[in-house]
C-alpha cells in the first residue's frame, strides 16, 4: 500500500539525487573558461563582457572566467583540448571547429532587436570616395577581419565569387586581414584600405555603430565621424547569428545549467545582459549544432576556392 510517508520520502530522495548529481558536477569543474573573440579592443571587451561573466558565475555557483582569444584558431583549439568551456563563436568559425573535429555543441544565439537571428555581411567605403560598386575596386586595397570570420572573410569571399570574382587577392591590389572587425573600420577611416568587409544587423546593431557611439572613428581633423560618413556598397544573404556553445564532454546537468542561466540572463540581470550589444538585443534563442550545417557548406566551398588558386 502506498502511503502519504512513501511518496514524500520519494520526493526527498529524487530532491537529494538531484541535489548530490549537481554538486557532482561542480565538484568535477569548480571553474569554467568563456572564450570570446574581440571584436573591438581589449579593454572594451572586458568592460563589455565582465558583467555578464559575474553572472554566471552567480547563476551557476562555480567561478566563471572570461577569456579573450586572440583569434577564432585561439577558441576553436581551446575546447579542442578541453580547456574553453563555453565560447561565443561566428558561424563559420562554429563550422571550422565542427569540420575539424572539434567536440562543441551550440545551445543558443543572439536575437536581434526585431526578434530575427541573423545579419549580413557588407561592403564599407567612405561615403566621401567615388565608390559605388565592387567593379570599381579593382586593384584598390580590401581589409578583411580573420581567416575563420564569416561576416569579414568566408561570406565576402562567397559574394565575391558570385560576381565573377573568385581570385580576390588578385582582383584588389592588397587583400589584408586587420585583425578584427573594429580594426577593419579603423583602417578604412584612416585610408589604409579602400573598402573593408564587416558585419551588420541594422543601422543601430554593428560595428560600426558601436564604434560611432563611442567616438572612435575620426575625420584628419581630428572631429568624429559619422554614419553618413560611409557607404555600403554590398549586402550578403541573410546569416544565421554564430552560436554559444559548450564543450560536448560536460555533463548533461552542467550544460543544462549552462543554457538556462543564459534564457534566463535578460530577467534576471537585464544590465549585465543590455551592455552585451549596446541594448541591441533581446535575448538567447535556443539552437542545436545542426543550425549550423549549412555554414559547413560555405566553408567547404571557401576551402574549394583557396585549393583551386593554389594548384
Amino acid at each position: 500500500m502506498i502511503t502519504r510517508r512513501l511518496v514524500l520520502a520519494g520526493a526527498a530522495a529524487l530532491a537529494f539525487a538531484s541535489s548530490a548529481s549537481a554538486e557532482d558536477w561542480k565538484a568535477k569543474y569548480p571553474e569554467l573558461t568563456f572564450a570570446v573573440v574581440p571584436a573591438e579592443n581589449a579593454s572594451g571587451v572586458t568592460e563589455r563582457w565582465a558583467p555578464f561573466v559575474s553572472y554566471l558565475s552567480k547563476e551557476l555557483g562555480v567561478k566563471v572566467t572570461l577569456r579573450i582569444a586572440n583569434d577564432y584558431a585561439a577558441v576553436i583549439e581551446g575546447q579542442r583540448a578541453g580547456n574553453i568551456h563555453i565560447a561565443s563563436y561566428g558561424s563559420a568559425s562554429f563550422a571550422r571547429a565542427r569540420l575539424t573535429g572539434v567536440k562543441s555543441d551550440a545551445f543558443a544565439n543572439d536575437i536581434n532587436a526585431d526578434g530575427s537571428t541573423g545579419y549580413y555581411s557588407v561592403f564599407f567605403v567612405k561615403a566621401s570616395s567615388a565608390y559605388k560598386s565592387v567593379d570599381q575596386l579593382k586593384g584598390k586595397n580590401l581589409g578583411l577581419v580573420d581567416p575563420n570570420s564569416t561576416s569579414g572573410n568566408n561570406v565576402p569571399r562567397f559574394e565575391l565569387d558570385k560576381m565573377g570574382i573568385p581570385d580576390a587577392d588578385g582582383y584588389f591590389g592588397k587583400v589584408v586581414f586587420t585583425g578584427s572587425h573594429e580594426n577593419a573600420m579603423l583602417a578604412l577611416s584612416q585610408g589604409t584600405v579602400d573598402v573593408a568587409a564587416n558585419q551588420w544587423t541594422s543601422d543601430d546593431d554593428s560595428t560600426l555603430a558601436q564604434m560611432l557611439t563611442k567616438g572612435m572613428l575620426k575625420n584628419a581633423d581630428g572631429s568624429a565621424m559619422k554614419k553618413d560618413d560611409f557607404r555600403i556598397i554590398h549586402k550578403s544573404a541573410p546569416i544565421i547569428n554564430g552560436p554559444y556553445a559548450y564543450n560536448s564532454d560536460l555533463p548533461e546537468d552542467a550544460k543544462a545549467a549552462i543554457a538556462k542561466a543564459f534564457f534566463d540572463a535578460p530577467a534576471k540581470d537585464k544590465a549585465a545582459f543590455d551592455r552585451l550589444s549596446d541594448g541591441q538585443k533581446k535575448g538567447f534563442h535556443p539552437a542545436t549544432t545542426k543550425d549550423w550545417d549549412g555554414t559547413i557548406e560555405l566553408i567547404k566551398f571557401v576551402d574549394a576556392l583557396r585549393k583551386k588558386k593554389a594548384s
